[in-house]
């Protein structure tokens, strides 16, 4: 019988004063012409379904004529605010097509169409209750991951970007045993480094149906990426099983399609590949990092005893001592930051550090490499690592 890693449903959690202020700094934080409060005053409302006739768990939903005309105005300019200046210049040009509202789900989003009057070309947005797990996990994967989020916040209310893509699910109900040996190795390697990258960065809940693949043409082949679409479940289990892709019984057909496509050495070194990824991403981000967990060390967006499963379970998978003294899930991720950067500085012995003027000038130094060689510039006494303070 399988592990049942996720029973309940996950609380939401306030934007602090802090956040709040790191949101302002980063320019998250913006006024907004209309709240996720306003958009539930709807009047009526149909089902949507989808191409084959099942039901979405999405309604359209239809506001009081008296009211439409100010809900689309507000909206519209929004979405100027999102993806532009925020200055009127475009706004006859843009129709709000419909708005619809999830049932399903912790955020029960609204998902607002834009459509651009000149050439009828469309884009997506979602209007949120803004939930401080939510907004750590989009910010996080803006930082970490490589692909950029656009988000914004305004007291309650959180407005997110469209994340374009395939649903996993769907991607993979259509029958991956067809797809070349090429594009499924392709496929097991991008799993893999997904399935880090989310236990590096603490994200759970990476069901099928919460990420989506996004295939490129590149030459004479498909590359493929795997990008999260839901970030609520942000450092909230304590279970450190919920942050690895591959224990969640809906990702079995990836899972499986690893193990038929990748020996162990190559899972190995796409893991690696990955930790040193976000090793050099926080290193070169690393004030804003430490301001982000600082703000997450003085919120609670989890329990006592979740902080207390997931810091043991974390302990015996990494046998960091660090990891017993944490008393937050902010502490937990700096931590879990520090010992991944820690690794990769301790392994590379080719990265050049920038280290403080002495003597009047900078110098540079390097750690020897394999071949026994390296550069120093001067003799110094001071080598400036990255630590996470």
């Amino acid at each position: 019988m399988q592990e049942k890693l996720i029973s309940k449903k996950k609380p939401s959690f306030p934007i602090s004063k802090k956040l709040s202020t790191y949101l302002t700094q980063y320019s998250r934080n913006v006024l907004m012409p209309v709240f996720y409060d306003d958009l539930l005053r709807y009047s009526g409302s149909v089902e949507v379904f989808d191409k084959t006739g099942a039901d979405t768990l999405w309604i359209r939903v239809y506001y009081k004529e008296y009211e439409r005309d100010e809900i689309d105005l507000s909206l519209k300019k929004i979405y100027t605010i999102l993806h532009a200046d925020g200055s009127d210049g475009s706004l006859p040009y843009l129709n709000v097509d419909a708005i619809d509202y999830c049932t399903f789900g912790n955020s029960k989003p609204f998902r607002i169409k834009i459509r651009n009057v000149l050439n009828d070309n469309y884009m997506y947005m979602y209007i949120k209750r803004a939930d401080a797990s939510r907004v750590y996990g989009l910010e996080i994967e803006h930082l970490l991951s490589p692909d950029r989020i656009n988000f914004l916040v305004h007291k309650d209310t959180l407005v997110e970007e469209h994340i374009q893509g395939i649903p996993g699910d769907v991607f993979m109900s259509e029958g991956y045993e067809d797809f070349s040996s090429r594009d499924q190795k392709q496929l097991a390697k991008e799993f893999v480094k997904f399935n880090e990258r989310c236990l590096l960065r603490l994200l759970g809940d990476m069901r099928s149906y919460n990420y989506v693949i996004v295939p490129t043409h590149d030459f004479d082949q498909v590359q493929f990426r795997i990008r999260a679409i839901d970030f609520d479940q942000q450092s909230y289990e304590g279970r450190v099983k919920v942050y690895m892709p591959q224990f969640l019984k809906e990702n079995g057909k990836f899972v499986e399609m690893v193990h038929n496509n990748l020996r162990e050495e190559s899972i190995q070194q796409y893991k690696i590949e990955e930790r040193s990824a976000i090793s050099k991403r926080i290193i070169r981000v690393q004030d804003r990092i430490n301001f982000l967990l600082e703000c997450m060390s003085e919120d609670e967006i989890s329990s006592e005893e979740k902080v207390k499963r997931l810091r043991k379970d974390l302990f015996d998978y990494t046998k960091d001592k660090r990891f017993k003294t944490c008393k937050n899930m902010g502490a937990i991720l700096r931590v879990a930051f520090d010992f991944v950067v820690r690794n990769y500085e301790n392994v590379n012995h080719y990265v050049i550090h920038w280290v403080e003027k002495k003597w009047g000038q900078t110098n540079f130094y390097a750690q020897k490499n394999g071949l026994g060689m390296g550069l120093v510039a001067v003799k110094i006494d001071v080598v400036q690592t990255f630590h996470i303070s």
